[in-house]
Formats: structure tokens, sequence, C-alpha cells
């Protein structure tokens, strides 16, 4: 599943050439793309929030797997930009079922103290999918057009979605026992944003993903464009980074159960500051392109993890739905509002405005963790379950 989610997503970048020459897409248009997906996406993921808490997780991932795939699917049928749009719009309200969900249900099933392990390895999957599903999908958009890497990612969606009905079992922890509406989930979203932790990580998760819209989206044409990498190296880029991603995130969930998550997260934030700030002056080529994009990889492992991790701890069991969903749906609107600005900063300013950007907003994640961020324990974690 999270193979197949995160590299539908990942793909629109490195594929942006090809989806801008054949639906006549000016650059500073390429962005809205990424946009239409986390608008919708956020919206939903507050919609699900609330009815994961009561229904369960499992129903829920089945739904945004099979609404996925189907979405998925009918990207072969797109022949105009707005129609582009539309498609990632509906992959973006499947995608609101299953962002949150994941993670909500590691913080179901596996105590505290192996939320990092387990975090690890399901982040994992989308690092599998960098290494397998980006260089594929690339190649297959490149040889056959644009269309044909999302349609393979609805067949190992739909895959993904038999998975989840044969092995997936709903955990056993405490439901949402209150009524379902549109007042009272606004009155338990007022509730869980009252909480001063709660607030900081939904201003962290902005942060970070406003970062990453600003920096990833358009890092290919820029190598592309300026650098002069091929499309076929921009594949095993990719490939490099997801190989870098699939080492570190194991470890880096495991040293956190170890030794705390808030050191893991600020150490990846100045790290990933440093390579973003840099870029534009180190790489040269391909070859320092590979060590550089690493890097950041390793950095990002770093911190997802361990930030999930300490987000599942938090809330009771009850709420953490609505908690995951609602950082979800805040770091959607930083991707999509970096997204946006990205497309305007490159073409006012070149690529090196990206860059600035990023790591500043980078560094301020860092200081919110720094000084807003609890450090939970297995103890604090039981008593708040």
């Amino acid at each position: 599943m999270m193979f197949s989610a995160s590299a539908q997503v990942i793909i629109v970048a490195p594929i942006l050439p090809e989806i801008s020459e054949a639906l006549g897409i000016g650059e500073a248009l390429q962005g809205l793309l990424i946009t239409s997906y986390t608008v919708t996406l956020g919206i939903v993921a507050l919609i699900i929030g609330p009815i994961s808490d009561k229904v369960g997780r499992r129903r829920i991932l089945l739904i945004g797997c099979g609404s996925m795939s189907a979405a998925l699917a009918l990207h072969g049928m797109v022949d105009t930009y707005v129609s582009f749009v539309a498609v990632r719009a509906l992959a973006g309200a499947a995608g609101g079922a299953l962002s949150g969900g994941a993670v909500a249900f590691v913080g179901d099933f596996f105590p505290y103290e192996r939320r990092g392990w387990a975090n690890g390895w399901v982040m994992s999957g989308m690092a599998v999918g960098q290494i397998l599903g980006i260089p594929v999908g690339k190649i297959l958009a490149d040889q056959f057009g644009f269309r044909w890497p999302f349609l393979m990612f609805a067949v190992t969606m739909a895959i993904a979605t038999l998975l989840v009905w044969l092995f997936l079992p709903q955990p056993d922890v405490r439901r949402d026992e209150g009524r379902l509406g549109i007042r009272s989930s606004i009155a338990k979203y007022r509730l869980l944003m009252a909480t001063d932790s709660v607030r900081a990580v939904s201003i962290v998760y902005l942060l970070m993903f406003f970062s990453l819209g600003l920096f990833v989206i358009y890092l290919p044409t820029w190598l592309e464009m300026v650098v002069g990498v091929s499309g076929t190296d921009i594949a095993s880029l990719f490939f490099v980074g997801g190989l870098a991603n699939v080492v570190s995130s194991p470890i880096a969930g495991r040293l956190s159960d170890r030794v705390g998550r808030k050191p893991l997260i600020i150490a990846s934030c100045i790290g990933l500051g440093i390579v973003m700030v840099v870029t534009t002056y180190a790489i040269q080529g391909i070859w320092t392109a590979y060590i550089f994009f690493a890097t950041a990889m390793v950095m990002f492992a770093l911190r997802i993890s361990p930030l999930q991790s300490l987000m599942t701890a938090l809330v009771p069991d009850e709420r953490r739905g609505m908690l995951m969903s609602l950082a979800i749906a805040v770091g959607q609107v930083g991707m999509g509002l970096g997204s946006a600005l990205a497309g305007v900063a490159y073409t006012s300013y070149g690529y090196i405005s990206n860059t600035m950007m990023a790591t500043a907003s980078i560094v301020v994640m860092a200081f919110m963790v720094h000084y807003f961020l609890p450090e939970p324990t297995a103890e604090t974690a039981a008593a708040s379950t």
C-alpha cells in the first residue's frame, strides 16, 4: 500500500517534462498539478479522521485502497490539463483515507516502545517505491507516455487492496463512542487543537511538507534543463535515493526507540537544511546528484518515522485517527502551498530560490520541535491511552 500510494505521488515530479509536453502546460502551472492532489487529500483526511476512530482503521484502509486504484486507472483517459487536474484531485481524495490511517494503525497495533521500528518498516515501502516504482514509471513515461506509470500503480494498489482484505486485522483498541456528524466532528477538532502539543505538531507538519514541495517538485526539471542530466539518469537518481531510504528507515526507527524521537528529528532537519542550501552550488552532474539526493533521503528517514511515532503518543486511542488526519491535512496544505510557490519562484528567480526558502522552513521546523514538542516515554504513552 505504501509503495503504491507514495510512488504515484512522487512520480509526478520526474515526469513533469513529459506531462507538460503532452498537455501543453507552462512551467508556472506545473506545480498546481501537485496542489490539486494535496487540497482534496487534506479535505478528505479531515473528514475521514473521526470516522476511522469510530469504525476502525481496517475498513477505512480498504475503502482508501480500492478508491485509489480506481482513481489511478482513470489517469489513462486524460487528454487535457483540466482532466489531469481532476483525476489528480480524485486520487488525492482517496489518499485522504490512506495517509493518516496507516500511521494510526501502527499506533493502534504496536506498543509505543516498538512504534519506531514498525513505522520504519512501513515507511520503507515509500523507499521501495523510489527504488522500483519511480525508475520503472519514468521509463514507461519516456517510452509510452505519461499515463502508463499511473496505470501501473493502479494495478499494484489493487493488489494492496486484496492484501489488506486478506491479512490486515482490526486492532483491538478503544473506539470513539460519540456521535458522527459535522458539528460533533468540528467540536472534537476544536478540542484537539486546544492542546499545545497538537498545535505545535500541526505547524511542524506544515513546515515539513512546505519545504518538501519547494525542494523536490522542480529538482528533476532543474537537473534536466540546467545541469544537463538525462531522463534515464533521473530514474536512476530516484533508485539511489530510494535505496538509501529503505536501508536507513528501519535503522532510524529502531534508533528512535532507544534514544528518543526528538534528537533524531532535529538532527535530520539540520542535515537536510545543509543539503538543501548547497544543492545548486555542489551538484555539477549526475554523480554529485546521487550523493546529495541519497543524503537527503537518509535525512528524511531520520525524521519521518520518529516524528510519526512521537505523534501516536500525544492523544488517546480514540483520538489517534483524528490527530493523524489533522496533521496530514495540514501537511498537505503545506505541500500544496510549497508546490504552488515553487513554480513561481523557479520561473522568476531560478531553482536557488526554491532551495533557500526550503532551508529556511526546515530551520523553523527544528526550532519548533526542540522547544514545543514533548518527548513521550513508554509510561506517558501508556497513560495517554
